[in-house]
């Protein structure tokens, strides 16, 4: 048995050499492709958006009392208005989100954010932020 072993092995080794292989080993493992880094949270994001895009207008809060609201007619939204909340769907306020006020007949000063139209976990993560305001 062990002279058949040290022929399997010698046998091994010749033919290894006579196909470039310097040794019988396994071969090398393949590298997994660079991650790419994780994506922003959706809710993180929605949380970043909000404060630069609408806190402007509809305030830290969402009371519509931010900075810019003085000058604005009709005033922004109060999503803290719990009738509001009642008769809005989620779908009007994704859609407000993404294509602005004009879009669903409301004020025209209220932008549009068409960068998101791609995005729609993090529109989905805004309108939650808007409801759980009206909980408040």
């Amino acid at each position: 048995m062990k002279r058949i072993m040290k022929m399997l092995v010698m046998g091994c080794g010749i033919l290894a050499s006579s196909i470039g292989c310097s040794r019988l080993s396994p071969p090398p493992a393949k590298e997994e492709p660079a991650k790419a880094k994780p994506a922003l949270d959706a809710h993180a994001e929605a949380d970043k958006i909000f404060l630069t895009r609408c806190a402007s207008c509809h305030g830290l809060d969402g009371r519509g009392d931010g900075p810019g609201a003085a000058n604005l007619n009709p005033k922004p939204r109060n999503y803290h208005d719990k009738t509001w909340q009642k008769t809005i769907t989620d779908e009007q306020i994704e859609k407000t989100i993404v294509y602005g006020g004009a879009a669903v007949g409301k004020s025209p000063s209220m932008a549009a954010n068409p960068d998101l139209t791609t995005k729609p976990e993090v529109v989905a993560a805004l309108r939650e932020y808007i409801r759980k305001l009206g909980k408040e």
